[in-house]
């Protein structure tokens, strides 16, 4: 589905004579694929270069060296950016810069109608990307009048409706509360699950991450780990040191096991720790 390539992508600095005065590698020598179907996680602390790596799978950004496949198109191709970003539809953290319609319907109708799509089957898509977002009650409602949590998955469904292989979903519950985080995390597995719809999610909470099939963790523009959710989160030492945390059951067991209380190093959930406590003698 995707395919990076020794990616790297400098942002320049120019003065009012447009030369460059300064150069931050924002990317520097990223490589990964990821294949049709799978849910990947990308983590790394403000600034590691986790959501420049995004923009270039939906073409925003263009490699400075280095190449960009979606579905075997370049990106460096301006013939292929149309094309690519049916494939790769991409959902931000604040859904007010993507709602744009009066009414639900009509925004979630709004991508599709730009494709060239026939009204009736536009109205086919609207209702089945509601409905995978758990929103058709709210179609004929103003999006001003939604939650957070409820707007943002509006604007997942409009990038269903352009039927996408892929989601790119860039901390897309930041500015939720937690409960609006639970219903969009909620929504996006079952896309990936039900549908077959890759999923790329960029977050900083880490139970969000935990039914990954694969993290990558980032770092000052670099890839620093790419495992299984229950290999990286097993490096808490080295997860902290980078800046990030666990997941709460994560974190308490390897606090314990610091004390001398015998649990695996492979739990994530609370369930998973509280069946491992009562197995103790």
């Amino acid at each position: 589905m995707i395919k990076i390539k020794d990616l790297i992508f400098l942002y320049q600095k120019k003065n009012d004579e447009g030369q460059v005065v300064h150069e931050t590698k924002a990317v520097d020598g990223v490589s990964m694929e990821v294949h049709q179907g799978e849910f990947i996680a990308i983590l790394g602390h403000n600034g590691s270069g986790k959501s420049t790596l995004a923009k270039h799978i939906n073409g925003i950004l263009y490699p400075s060296d280095g190449d960009v496949f979606v579905k075997n198109m370049n990106t460096k191709e301006e013939a292929n950016i149309w094309s690519i970003r049916q494939s790769a539809g991409m959902v931000f953290q604040n859904p007010d810069n993507q709602i744009i319609g009066t009414i639900v319907e009509e925004d979630v109708a709004f991508g599709p109608e730009n494709l060239g799509i026939p009204t009736e089957e536009i109205w086919k898509r609207v209702d089945a990307a509601l409905k995978a977002v758990r929103m058709e009650a709210f179609r004929e409602k103003s999006p001003n009048r939604l939650s957070g949590g409820q707007k943002q998955r509006v604007a997942i469904a409009g990038v269903l409706a352009m039927e996408p292989d892929c989601i790119i979903l860039d901390e897309p519950t930041a500015m939720l509360d937690p409960k609006g985080r639970r219903g969009v995390i909620e929504a996006v597995k079952s896309l990936n699950k039900e549908k077959g719809i890759t999923i790329l999610l960029i977050t900083h909470y880490m139970d969000e991450v935990i039914d990954a099939d694969r993290i990558f963790v980032m770092d000052k523009g670099k890839v620093a780990m790419n495992d299984k959710p229950e290999e990286i989160f097993k490096r808490v030492d080295e997860l902290k040191a980078l800046g990030l945390e666990v997941p709460f059951a994560t974190e308490l067991a390897w606090q314990l096991r610091k004390e001398g209380v015998d649990l695996p190093d492979t739990i994530l959930r609370r369930e998973e720790l509280v069946k491992a406590l009562c197995q103790l003698n």
